[in-house]
């Protein structure tokens, strides 16, 4: 009888307790590779990993080294450095690195399907190499930038998830607009700024999928306040969990992603 009672009482609890699926609610694993030259990466690691955190369920390895275009990254030498991780955030300036096949090992696990972020520098990252294999994972091809400057940023497709709750404007304080030397058909377009130097539109917000890999990128992101702004953070969370396949089609983290309780 007392087992009976015992296997009734499980029975209960278990019926009045929400089923959690253990998988779903593990934290997606990021890797954090920053550095390089021309900017406050110090700062900017602290305000991406905590500001992300706060509003996604994510645990961070920081990889943070260099202060010159021409360092190369330690982490890069093993050719699975990918391996463990849920997405890799590149926030990386290294313009100077120009080996091909070094280019193409960073490149490789994305364009297999691990997911991709890309900020500000990274999209002048080894540009120098002789190879299209990083850009064809960013999307966009660009060289150079113009001057800093405030820069106004316009939505092209508020439609999609990673857009969801972005301004009708956004005037962004004394950042670099990088020109889209070239734009591959896997890129859908999803916020521009105005070239004062080239008098033309530039995208600074994009998705772009790659092989069996998504990449959120924008070239945003200069100075300390740009990464401290909550349209920011909330729209390169937003962007993780796209690349990832953890947002929701209504711009929200997929059940056990977000941030809070029941998230």
């Amino acid at each position: 009888m007392k087992l009976v009672a015992v296997l009734l009482l499980a029975g209960a609890v278990l019926a009045a307790s929400p089923i959690v699926d253990a998988a779903a609610a593990a934290p997606l694993h990021a890797l954090l590779i920053t550095g390089g030259c021309c900017h406050d990466y110090e700062a900017q690691k602290k305000i991406l990993v905590e500001g992300i955190s706060a509003r996604a369920n994510v645990r961070w390895t920081v990889v943070h080294e260099g202060a010159t275009p021409a360092h190369r990254m330690s982490v890069y030498e093993n050719p699975d450095w990918a391996q463990g991780y849920d997405v890799i955030v590149h926030n990386e300036c290294c313009a100077q690195v120009n080996d091909a096949a070094l280019v193409e090992r960073i490149a490789a696990p994305h364009r297999t399907g691990v997911p991709a972020v890309m900020l500000h520098c990274s999209a002048l990252s080894y540009r120098d190499a002789p190879t299209d294999a990083w850009r064809r994972v960013l999307g966009i091809k660009s060289l150079r930038h113009e001057r800093r400057r405030d820069l106004l940023v316009t939505p092209m497709n508020l439609a999609h998830p990673v857009m969801a709750g972005f301004p009708t404007e956004w005037l962004v304080k004394q950042d670099e607009l990088y020109r889209n030397d070239f734009i591959w058909p896997g890129v859908i377009p999803l916020a521009q700024a105005f070239g004062e130097e080239t008098q033309r539109e530039h995208v600074v917000i994009w998705v772009n999928l790659h092989g069996t890999g998504r990449t959120f990128a924008t070239t945003l992101g200069h100075g300390r306040s740009t990464f401290e702004s909550a349209v920011f953070l909330d729209l390169v969370t937003r962007g993780l969990l796209w690349a990832c396949g953890k947002l929701s089609p209504d711009g929200a983290p997929m059940i056990g992603y977000g941030a809070g309780p029941g998230d």
